[in-house]
Formats: structure tokens, C-alpha cells, sequence
């Protein structure tokens, strides 16, 4: 096995040490999907479910009761959501959805869950 230079060492060390700090910090404000019973419990406590696809997307399927707000449009019509009222974000794969969660949450909304895609909620 070949001996290592102390500068190589360095940069070996350097590089697992960034590559550990980046899988420690990447999942640090994600949190656990939400249960079916959640999901139930929240829409009973009166929920909002924000589907932030496109209205051509929403127009081929959606879960029942879902208000559709596409993503782009979302920071413009923050003011016709109650910020104080639960939140529910889903879209095709949870890309957006996330987008739009925390999005929502910078904005000052205190409940706010990324369902992720809306193919997960029962109808």
C-alpha cells in the first residue's frame, strides 16, 4: 500500500470531514413523512391541501378538496391563505411541494407539512 504525503493526508482528511458535515446538515430540517392517520387528522382540524402543480397537471388528477396554487404564482398569493391555519403541500414528486413549504414557512405560516406527491393521499 502506498505511504500517503502529510499533504495528501490533509486533503484526505479535509475532504472526509466536508463530505461528513454535508450528509450531517442535508437532512437537518426535513422531517418524517406524515402517516396516512396524520394526514387524516390534520385535514379533519380543518387543513388546507395546496397542490402547487400547474392547473394542467391538476386538471389530469387531484386529491379531493385540494386547492391548486401552482408554485411560480404562490409568493404573489400568500395573502389568500390563512397563515394560522394548517397546511398540507403536495405536487407530482415532492420537489415543488418542499419548494413550497418552505416557502410558506419564511412567509410566517405555522403549520405547514410537505405531503409530497399527491399520488400518496387517499382520496
Amino acid at each position: 500500500m502506498p505511504q500517503l504525503s502529510n499533504a495528501e493526508f490533509t486533503l484526505l482528511a479535509a475532504l472526509l470531514v466536508g463530505l461528513a458535515w454535508f450528509i450531517l446538515l442535508r437532512n437537518r430540517n426535513r422531517t418524517p413523512p406524515l402517516t396516512q392517520q396524520q394526514v387524516a387528522e390534520l385535514r379533519q382540524r380543518g387543513a388546507l391541501l395546496l397542490d402547487v402543480r400547474s392547473p394542467g397537471e391538476f386538471s389530469q388528477g387531484h386529491p379531493k378538496g385540494a386547492r391548486n396554487i401552482p408554485l411560480p404564482e404562490l409568493p404573489q398569493r400568500l395573502g389568500d391563505l390563512d397563515p394560522k391555519k394548517p397546511v398540507l403541500t403536495c405536487c407530482a414528486s415532492g420537489v415543488r411541494s418542499a419548494s413550497a413549504r418552505r416557502l410558506l414557512l419564511k412567509a410566517g405560516f405555522q403549520e405547514v407539512h410537505d405531503v409530497g406527491p399527491w399520488t400518496v393521499l387517499k382520496p
